[in-house]
This record gives C-alpha cells, structure tokens and sequence, in this order.
C-alpha cells in the first residue's frame, strides 16, 4: 500500500491550547510543577476536556469532509503539541469523546512542533503558545494565537464563516509601513499610485486560496444536488476605506483568490461587525483590534509586520529564521491563559 500523501488536502496543524480549555490543566502546572501536571493528567484520563476558542471552527472544517464520501478527505486536522505522548493522552481520548475525526498527531516534549509544518504541508497552524506562533510567523510560516476564551457554538449548525484582515494577515505590510511612516494622507497617495500593483502575499494568502478550493468542491455539489446549501463564507474586515479599497479588491483578483463579502471600515469598531456576522474564526494582525473582537468572537493574532516589531524585541517579517528561544517546559500548556478580554 503506498503511504497516504498530505499533498492536495488541506493540512490545519493545532496545538492542544487552541483546541481545547487548558486553563485548569494550567493552573495544576503553576502550582505543582510538571509532576503534579502528569499525576493530574493521568488522574482526569477519562475526564473529557471542553472546548477551546478554535474548537467550532476545527469541528465545521472537519465536517467538510463529507463533500468527498468515498474516504479521501479534503480536511486534516493534525495535533502539533508541545506535550510528551504521556501527558498528551487525554487530549486524543478528548478528541475521540467530542467525535472528531483527528487521528494524527505529533507530541514533542518541551519542543517547538511547528518546525513539522512544511513537511506535513500545512497551511495553518494554530496555538494559544505566543513564544511558538511568533517563532513560526518569523520563519515565513502560516501560524496564529488564539485569543479569548470560548464561545457557545450550535453543534447543530453546519455553516462556516471565515473572516480575515487584510494588510499584514491576507496581504504584506507594505502599506502599513506607509502608513506608519506618512500618516493617512501619505497611506492614501500611496495606495492611490500603486492601485494597479499587486500586494506581497501575506501569511495567509495561500490559507485562503485552500478555502476557495473547499468553496469551489462545495459548487460542484450543488450543481450535482439543487437541494445543497452552501455552508462556508469568506469576508475580509479592514480598516481600508476608498480610495484605498481598490487596490485590496484588485490583489484578491490579481492572487486568484475570492471572498464572498468586504467590509471596509474606515476606522470603525471592527467588534460591531462581528456581532453581527458572527463568523467562527477571525484573523488581524493588530491585538488592539482583537481586544474588542476576542470578547464574543473566536480571534487569532498573526504577530506579522511592522506593528508587531515592538513587542517582541525583533521584526516579525516572515523572513528567514528566527532565533530559538529556550523554553523547559515540556507541555503545550504551561503559557499564561488566553486572555478573557
């Protein structure tokens, strides 16, 4: 039998952290040190762990894998954690109990896993661990840091809502740097002048051309079955206003990639829009949007670009390698909680 191949699926890598609610598992760590951790761990085994902020989105995504019954997926699902098999048994006994059809993992005692992700041809990895995300993003890799706590999700509810920034998520940070350096006016001109150029692909330009390809696979079904009901929806949230609308629109058509809906803001609480469009995951690279949005919406923070610089100590440009940073732990879960903001 030839080995199963990754190749032409897409591959979402995900740490505990993100999946599920570590927070109790947290605080046993803090308080008792990493034997507590693993008496505790081996203590609640059948102890099913609750959902995490990225939980309604992996479960929706998953479930698209019914768009190919004959057993060749479209989805994988794959666990990258920084726990030891031992410690990381109750996450996979946690993923059987909720029913998810995850059965790949790679547990790496107090290593960084997502050094895997080209090889295991993922497009996205997700993580609540800040050190590993901004690590990945600085090697030019697709990751992101889920934050908030999670939210109530409908298990009835097939529907998929996807939604993304633009500048420093879907394309580069070209114009922010403008921006930071010209102000609005000089963001304007410059957008203005360039309208017929192209952005830079950002970290998840390609996440998104993966998801057309879902999309796509999903109107293939409903020319086969009129009674089909389109289940994923893409949009892009940003603070571009026109002029500087244009040129988004035109990279989007440029990369051949789509969404079903844009929303240029112009400044504007990008948390109003969410309570209304509700989507299941939404990426930007600015925290300060995510504040705001976190508190009703499953968020990620990609710490790409220049607004990132500051926080780290280095720019997190998604160039070249980034400096290793020791850690001792030896679990996905000894990080500070997702805030609850």
């Amino acid at each position: 039998m030839p080995p199963y191949s990754l190749e032409n699926r897409l591959v979402i890598g995900i740490a505990s952290s993100a999946l599920f609610d570590l927070a109790e598992s947290d605080g046993v760590f803090r308080e008792e040190g990493e034997e507590g951790y693993r008496v505790y761990q081996r203590a609640n085994l059948g102890n099913t762990l609750q959902p995490g902020v990225a939980f309604p989105f992996i479960r929706r995504i998953l479930s698209l894998n019914d768009l190919n019954p004959e057993g060749d997926p479209l989805v994988e699902v794959i666990i990258l954690s920084r726990n030891d098999p031992d410690t990381g048994l109750r996450v996979m006994r946690s993923i059987e109990s909720h029913g998810l059809p995850i059965s790949r993992a790679v547990f790496m005692q107090g290593r960084a896993p997502y050094k895997f992700m080209r090889a295991l041809h993922m497009s996205l990895f997700l993580s609540a661990d800040e050190g590993d995300v901004r690590e990945a993003v600085a090697a030019g890799l697709p990751a992101g840091r889920v934050l908030g706590s999670a939210v109530a999700d409908d298990p009835e509810d097939r529907d998929l809502r996807i939604a993304f920034d633009f500048d420093g998520v879907l394309a580069g940070d070209e114009s922010e740097r403008v921006f930071q350096q010209g102000g609005m006016e000089g963001f304007r001109a410059h957008e203005t002048m360039n309208v017929a150029t192209p952005h830079d692909a950002g970290p998840l330009r390609d996440f998104l051309r993966e998801i057309n390809t879902l999309q796509r696979r999903e109107e293939e079904r409903r020319r086969e079955d009129e009674d089909y009901e389109i289940r994923v929806h893409v949009s892009i949230i940003t603070a571009r206003s026109a002029p500087a609308h244009e040129r988004a629109i035109l990279s989007l058509e440029n990369w051949g990639v789509t969404v079903n809906d844009a929303f240029f803001l112009g400044g504007i609480d990008k948390s109003s829009i969410m309570d209304v469009l509700r989507p299941h995951i939404f990426f930007d690279d600015q925290k300060l949007h995510l504040e705001g949005t976190s508190r009703t919406t499953p968020s990620v923070h990609i710490p790409f670009g220049v607004v990132n610089q500051g926080e780290s100590g280095q720019e997190v440009s998604g160039q070249g390698e980034s400096p290793t940073i020791p850690r001792s732990r030896s679990t996905a879960s000894r990080i500070p909680p997702a805030p609850s903001t």
